[in-house]
């Protein structure tokens, strides 16, 4: 032991034994702490592979019908909430005509040909464009189900421009 007379020598305290603590495991997320070099959650989809037959120049492999449904679905949601819209104007201004519904019913069946129509030429302009040109693949057709969808409403929007108590409703509420 070291002598008690002078404070700067050395002393030597034995600390008792501690039992084994285990550290409390971290938390899923700590703010400004990043994991690196493993990650916390495993990727649940790979990475897209590059198919080698585009650099050889053979064409690839074809897709069942199927598939291309079940893009074609996607975004449906849009064109059937425009054909909806469509439908309830067409509906207003088909009663307020107090007439013969085999013309107006004509006018609304043209109307959802011509929203087919260029829902077909909304893909087709996607497919040169988007595949064909910039070598992209598409997912989905939500574009060309938004830009039916965006026709539909307009068609609604002209069917109640044609029905005059509507007209005069919205004159009397902007005040015009």
């Amino acid at each position: 032991m070291a002598d008690q007379t002078q404070p700067w020598a050395e002393r030597t305290v034995e600390v008792p034994p501690q039992p084994a603590v285990v550290p409390p495991q971290r938390d899923a997320f700590r703010r400004g702490v990043a994991a690196v070099g493993q990650s916390r959650t495993p990727r649940t989809e790979p990475f897209p592979a590059v198919d080698p037959s585009e650099w050889t120049g053979e064409p690839a492999p074809r897709r069942p019908v199927s598939w291309h449904v079940a893009q074609l679905r996607k975004g449906g949601e849009w064109s059937a909430a425009g054909a909806l819209f469509a439908f309830v104007c067409w509906g207003i201004w088909a009663i307020s005509g107090r007439g013969d519904l085999t013309a107006p019913l004509l006018t609304f069946v043209l109307s959802l040909l011509t929203a087919a129509g260029l829902f077909a030429l909304a893909r087709l302009l996607g497919r040169l464009v988007l595949e064909r040109q910039l070598g992209r693949v598409r997912r989905s057709a939500r574009g060309a189900h938004l830009v039916t969808a965006l026709f539909l409403v307009g068609v609604g929007v002209a069917y109640l421009q044609q029905t005059e108590w509507v007209v005069s409703a919205w004159n009397w509420v902007t005040g015009n």
